[in-house]
């Protein structure tokens, strides 16, 4: 059973940094594609960014160019560089893993979450 937990929350200024990061386990991370999801308040969860077995890359509009995914499959965890944080990237993050690279509907397997909180 596959489980993933998340670390690297926290509160930051608007422009900041942080790097969130999913450690992987139960299963064979290398075969699995990864990917981040943020839900705010009252909003639905929504795809941030996902990074596929091969080693493929997808960013919602709204971080392109802010975030980055990546993934260490030596150490089975995946990240997501936050740069240049915004007010409206506040909101609690998932990591995800599926053995699909659909991304297009909610399924896989999910960390308890990180929040990230941005003041301006």
């Amino acid at each position: 059973q596959v489980q993933l937990v998340e670390s690297g929350g926290g509160l930051v200024q608007s422009g900041g940094s942080l790097r969130l990061s999913c450690a992987f386990s139960g299963s064979i991370f290398s075969l699995y594609s990864m990917g981040w999801y943020r839900q705010a308040p009252e909003n639905q969860r929504e795809l941030v960014a996902f990074i596929t077995s091969g080693g493929s890359t997808m960013y919602a509009d709204s971080v392109q160019g802010r975030f980055t995914i990546s993934r260490d499959n030596a150490k089975n965890t995946v990240y997501l560089q936050m740069n240049s944080l915004k007010p409206e990237d506040t909101a609690v993050y998932y990591c995800n893993a599926r053995l699909s690279a659909d991304f297009s509907r909610l399924f896989g397997s999910w960390g308890q979450g990180t929040q990230v909180a941005v003041f301006s």
